[in-house]
Formats: structure tokens, C-alpha cells, sequence
């Protein structure tokens, strides 16, 4: 039997294990056992740090960015074990993971953090990519939803440019996604109502 033959099975297990992997919900567990109840109550409702940041809690929020980043890089390692192709379902996986977790009733956050890590696993030259943009914009505009949705939108490019063509396609379908659960921020983004960084909820 052919390693070619094996992929499809592989790849259907590691996109169960990064979905798994991705569906754990930090923003929520973190403020939650640091006593500052539901975060889905407050500013956008949203479980990821740019909301938990609107706690006032710098250091949960920090926590909440570095716990959805590391699931999907570690979806991505644990499963390239099998192979590049397993390797890109797992971090499929953990962004839809993320965005749509059973355990929240499939309403989850907007994959930002997740995308980066997934994205770290794969080539941590387009993270390089990635931050210089969003750094570059949130810090002169102030407003992560802006700098994530144009760093996002770049990096199936810079995949491209780096020859990397698998993962660019893999990124423009997570691109979509991270666009399709920005769209309320969009919105806002268009009529001046959109929430800056660190602006409490």
C-alpha cells in the first residue's frame, strides 16, 4: 500500500484531533476562574483576547492570546507525524475548532490567534509577515479587527511567494472564514463605531 493511500484516513483523524484541540475555550475558562464571570457578557461578547483584554486584565488577556495561538500550533506538530496532509487538516481543524466549539453551541471566536498559530506551525516566516502588519496598523490605527482582517488577507500571498502553495490555499479558506466572523466589525469599522484596543467593554 502506497503512503498516498493512507492519507485520507490520517488526515480525517487529525482534523478530529485539531477540531478538539481548537474547541477549548480559553478566553472563557481564564476569566471565568479569575472571577470575573462570563466574558461573553461584556464589549463584543466574543471569547478571544481582544474581549478579554476589555476586562481591564492585561495578563488574562495576554494568556487567553498565548492559549488559542499554541492549541493550533500544536495540532499542526502532533500531526505531521503522518505527513504534510494530515499536518494542514489539524490546523483546519482547530480554527473550526475555535470558530464553531460544540461545547459553546457552535459559537466560538473569531480565530485570530488560532490562524497565527496554525500559521506558526506551517512557516514561521509568514508570522513574521503576519505581525509586522497587524503590529503596524493596530499601533498607528488602534483597531485589532482592521489590522487582523488586512494581516489575514495578505498571508495567502506571502504563502504563495514563499513557494508554499498547499498552505496558501489552506490560508486563503481560513482567510474567508476570519472575514466571514469579522463581519459585524466590519460594519462597525464602516459607520466609526468599531470598539479600539484596549477601549473597556
Amino acid at each position: 500500500m502506497e503512503a498516498a493511500d493512507l492519507a485520507t484516513p490520517y488526515a480525517a483523524g487529525c482534523l478530529l484531533l485539531g477540531y478538539g484541540l481548537g474547541s477549548i475555550p480559553f478566553g472563557l475558562i481564564l476569566t471565568k476562574f479569575a472571577g470575573l464571570g462570563d466574558v461573553r457578557a461584556i464589549g463584543s461578547g466574543n471569547i478571544g483576547a481582544t474581549n478579554v483584554l476589555r476586562t481591564g486584565r492585561k495578563g488574562l488577556a495576554a494568556a487567553t492570546l498565548l492559549g488559542d495561538a499554541l492549541k493550533g500550533t500544536a495540532a499542526v506538530l502532533l500531526a505531521r507525524q503522518f505527513g504534510e496532509g494530515p499536518a494542514l487538516a489539524a490546523g483546519l481543524g482547530a480554527f473550526l475548532g475555535h470558530l464553531f466549539p460544540v461545547w459553546l453551541g457552535f459559537k466560538g471566536g473569531k480565530g485570530v490567534a488560532t490562524f497565527i498559530g496554525v500559521l506558526l506551525a506551517l512557516s514561521p516566516l509568514a508570522v513574521a509577515a503576519f505581525a509586522a502588519i497587524w503590529l503596524g496598523l493596530a499601533f498607528t490605527l488602534k483597531y485589532s479587527s482592521l489590522a487582523a482582517l488586512a494581516a489575514s488577507a495578505a498571508t495567502p500571498l506571502v504563502l504563495w511567494a514563499l513557494h508554499r502553495p498547499a498552505e496558501a490555499l489552506l490560508f486563503l479558506a481560513l482567510g474567508l472564514l476570519l472575514w466571514l466572523k469579522h463581519a459585524p466589525n466590519i460594519r462597525r469599522l464602516l459607520d466609526g463605531s468599531e470598539g479600539r484596543i484596549g477601549q473597556k467593554g
